[in-house]
């Protein structure tokens, strides 16, 4: 088996794991159990609270103590036993306490099965930038792969879309050591203060206005992003009510419906190169955010039976959403840091993004759900809500050309040119 078989292996499970609920855990929520929109958000606040703080901690075990794919073994086994625990929780507050848990083994996992692969990689004298990518490539597919199995199989208001995950996640935790050794590369002796150890002094760019307004649109949109994997699939399960849309393909399988978006992000990600040449960075991001705006305006119009296609689009528009902002983010992170911070800017573009930005997203959306956009009956005002998100994303869109002022410098045009 060849170490990029191996590779490819870990990266379809690292994601299926995920898959297998980050987008139907909403219509297990709200249809089988039937809680509340701000205690929702509070559960998809933990991907937040432990992306903050939780690869930090793990980052530096996997420095000075213990093996990365050791420790990445680990924490995939531990975190099967709280999926395994997940359908055991019968009430809102014990439900997000073992979610938290689940989150704080899982998120570390993300950073670790690239600490691993960049490492494999190496050892056999490949080529990362070259090969990484084909590789990575496979977890989307992962992804994709699990929302299709737990849709077919009616698990998407069923508790069973977790012990389909924990068992992916007991699976790769003990497959993971089998992986090429990847030993701790620094000393225990050796001095370095806790802001190096954490990666605090990326902390400084804040000082920079145009760092500071870029970490905040980060921020902005991680939000978006986490509206659209909250609620989607649940948005689509509500139209199971109306007895016109009942027996369409996209109220039986909504998961794969949403599953458009991973396949949109593959694509749109082969795209890049060209869009970054053609109008720069900046316009990119811009053009994410616009892409924002669609993916909520066309959820609001769209429906299963004529709308359909408006639904099918906003998943297409999702790619160019997500990857366009994300990948143009790292880069501007990348050309305009000191070597000696980078990697810490990097994982501070993450935590803004999938830390602060989840956390802001999760609970602003659950309690305007709750307040403004929820019946007496418990029916929801998807119209409305997707209207104001889309609201929210046309109001970034416009403020973001006139506040975040950049120039374009040699260090990213030449980044540009060998992508």
């Amino acid at each position: 088996m060849t170490i990029k078989f191996r590779l490819i292996l870990m990266n379809f499970m690292q994601f299926f794991i995920w898959g297998a609920w980050l987008l139907t855990i909403g219509a297990y929520w709200f249809q089988n159990k039937q809680w509340s929109g701000a205690q929702f958000g509070a559960i998809f606040s933990t991907m937040g609270i432990s992306a903050i703080f939780m690869p930090a901690i793990t980052g530096i075990i996997a420095d000075r103590f213990v093996n990365a794919e050791k420790l990445y073994g680990i924490m995939h086994i531990l975190g099967a036993l709280s999926l395994f625990c997940l359908p055991l929780a019968q009430d809102p507050f014990t439900f997000f306490w073992v979610m938290l848990l689940t989150m704080f083994f899982y998120m570390p996992t993300l950073s670790l099965s690239i600490t691993v692969a960049y490492s494999a990689l190496k050892g056999s004298n490949k080529d990362v930038v070259k090969d990484y990518p084909p590789i990575r490539i496979w977890g989307t597919v992962g992804f994709i792969v699990a929302l299709w199995v737990v849709s077919l199989t009616h698990n998407e208001t069923s508790a069973n879309q977790f012990y389909i995950s924990g068992t992916v996640a007991m699976a790769l935790g003990v497959y993971s050591f089998t992986l090429p050794k990847c030993p701790p590369l620094l000393k225990t002796t050796d001095k370095r203060t806790i802001v190096d150890i954490l990666g605090l002094n990326a902390f400084a760019l804040f000082k920079t206005p145009r760092f500071a307004i870029f970490f905040a649109f980060s921020l902005l949109l991680g939000a978006a992003l986490q509206l659209t994997n909250a609620y989607g699939d649940t948005y689509l399960h509500d139209f199971k009510n109306i007895a016109t849309y009942q027996d369409t393909i996209a109220v039986k399988y909504p998961a794969i419906i949403m599953s458009i978006s991973q396949i949109s992000e593959t694509l749109f990600i082969l795209a890049i190169p060209f869009f970054l040449r053609k109008f720069g960075i900046k316009y990119v991001m811009l053009f994410s955010m616009l892409a924002w705006v669609l993916r909520f305006g066309l959820f609001a119009f769209g429906n299963p039976a004529d709308g359909l296609w408006m639904i099918i689009l906003s998943c297409i528009v999702y790619g160019m959403a997500f990857d366009f902002f994300n990948i143009s983010g790292s880069l501007f992170v990348e050309t305009q840091t000191t070597p000696n911070i980078r990697a810490s800017a990097q994982g501070l573009f993450m935590m803004m993004v999938n830390g602060f930005g989840a956390l802001f997203g999760s609970f602003a959306s659950g309690w305007l759900i709750d307040n403004y956009f929820t019946h007496a009956n418990q029916t929801k005002d998807w119209q409305g809500i997707w209207l104001t998100f889309a609201g929210y994303a046309l109001v970034i869109s416009v403020i973001f050309p006139f506040v975040f002022r950049y120039k374009h410098n040699a260090a990213l045009k030449e980044a540009i040119e060998h992508i």
